[in-house]
Formats: C-alpha cells, sequence, structure tokens
C-alpha cells in the first residue's frame, strides 16, 4: 500500500530504505542507463549484480561510490559511510611491500607495538604467511589480489564495492582466491556490493543475487536472503539455471 506525500504517491518500504540509490537518472550521449531507478541493499550481506556488459553495473558502482553524480535521484546510507575496493586489477603501489601497502591507509590508526600482529592476522587470513616484505613485482596475479582483499577489509570501511575482482582467472586459482574472500569475509563481515558477469562466482559468493537488463536498466530478477552455507561452491542446479535464463532474457537488446 503506498501513501500520498502531497505531490505523488510513495511506497513505505522506498519510504525506510537505508542503503541504496532512489530514482536516479544517469545518461550518457545517446544512451540512456537509469530512468528512476531505486534498488536497495542489505547490510553486512555480499550481493552480487549479473547483466549483459555495457548494461551499467559499474556505472551504478561509480554512483554509489560518489565518483559519479546521477543528473536526479539520491544516493541513500553511503555518505558517511567509509568505502573500500577491489578492482580487476590488484592497483597495489609498486615502490611499498606487501607490509607497505596494508599498512598504508591505517597506519595512523594503529599502534607501532600493535602493527606486526596486525599485520599478521591479515596474512593469515589470505594465506600469505611470511610475505610481507616482498615487492608486488615479486608477487604472482593471485597473491597480488590476495593482498588487494587483505588491504580492503583491513581498512576500516563499512561497505566494500567489487569491480569484477576475480575476472580472467584461471577456475583453480579463482576459486582459491574465492574461499580466501568468504574466509576473510567471515572473520570481518561488512556490506559487500560486488559486480559481476561469472554465474558461478556469483553462486559461491552472494547472499543477494541482482540481474540487470538491457539500459535502461531494470531488475528482471532478484534472488534474496540465502544463507551463508548455501554460497559456498554448492552448485545450486535450479538457481545457476534460473540466473543463465534470466541473463539471456536480458541479453537480448530490445532494438535485436
Amino acid at each position: 500500500m503506498a501513501y500520498y506525500t502531497g505531490r505523488k504517491q510513495v511506497d513505505p518500504m522506498e519510504s525506510i530504505m537505508k542503503l541504496g540509490v532512489r530514482n536516479i537518472r544517469m545518461s550518457y550521449p545517446g544512451q540512456e542507463i537509469f530512468r528512476e531507478f531505486s534498488l536497495e541493499f542489505r547490510e553486512n550481506t555480499i550481493t552480487c549484480i549479473l547483466g549483459p556488459s555495457g548494461c551499467g553495473k559499474t556505472t551504478l558502482l561509480n554512483i554509489l561510490s560518489g565518483n559519479l553524480r546521477p543528473q536526479s535521484g539520491e544516493r541513500i546510507g553511503f555518505g558517511n559511510r567509509k568505502l573500500s575496493y577491489i578492482f580487476q586489477e590488484p592497483r597495489l603501489l609498486p615502490w611499498k611491500t606487501v607490509t607497505g601497502n596494508l599498512l598504508f591507509p591505517v597506519k595512523e590508526q594503529i599502534p607501532p607495538e600493535k602493527q606486526e600482529a596486525w599485520l599478521n592476522h591479515y596474512l593469515d587470513l589470505v594465506n600469505l604467511q611470511g610475505k610481507g616484505h616482498l615487492y608486488p613485482y615479486q608477487l604472482s596475479g593471485g597473491m597480488k589480489q590476495r593482498v588487494a582483499m587483505a588491504r580492503a577489509f583491513a581498512f576500516p570501511s563499512d561497505i566494500i564495492l567489487m569491480d569484477e575482482a576475480f575476472r580472467g582467472l584461471d577456475l583453480s586459482l579463482k576459486m582459491n582466491l574465492m574461499e580466501s574472500f568468504l574466509r576473510i569475509w567471515k572473520e570481518h563481515p561488512r556490506t559487500v556490493i560486488a559486480v559481476t558477469h561469472d554465474v558461478d562466482e556469483a553462486l559461491a559468493l552472494g547472499h543477494d543475487l541482482i540481474v540487470f537488463s538491457h539500459p535502461p536498466v531494470s531488475v528482471v530478477d532478484r534472488i534474496g536472503q540465502r544463507k551463508q552455507e548455501e554460497t559456498v561452491f554448492t552448485g545450486n542446479t535450479k538457481i545457476r539455471n534460473r540466473l543463465i535464463s534470466r541473463l539471456m532474457e536480458a541479453g537480448r537488446h530490445p532494438d535485436r
């Protein structure tokens, strides 16, 4: 049921949104991405967003981070929250060691006498014990991404944004990294909003799964409130087939 505010009817659930976007509009030349688009995220859960290439997933992350301002509408609940990021590229500081990269955003917040124990804790969580002295050029691609994950969780953020963090990796490495991610999330849970093209990645990580359409974006499916034990490589064929079907539907551009 909606109620009247004097200008338009408002859904009561929308009026109490805690974290998300409401009625955003965003266009690029010749392309409307979002048209009065609203989406809410559950806190302290992992939300995975899937959709066709170019549909606006990364644009949404940029809006959520505040790096991109929509033409209208609003972010809700992000203004006073600290954010950290995990990108497809690790984006480590090449002149700093693993230890230096982890400490860089938080060094002033951790007393010197506690830094070694703090560092060992995060290195243990991502299976990089004894690697703190190495520089990025001495690390494999998977090790670099582990450092990037540890850094994102080590920073005292409320929300982590992930943009294709495991894309382009071979299956074995991807599974190992996702296991590390879930292990560190369980130890230090927070709100995670992840963009991916990979259905199996979304199934392995996500409590909430959202499928976007072609622009202007709409949500064509949302599978929510999955339990943690349902996300860890359980091979839920029914949900997997449902997601693939929705993605195939979403990938059919209306002009084609």
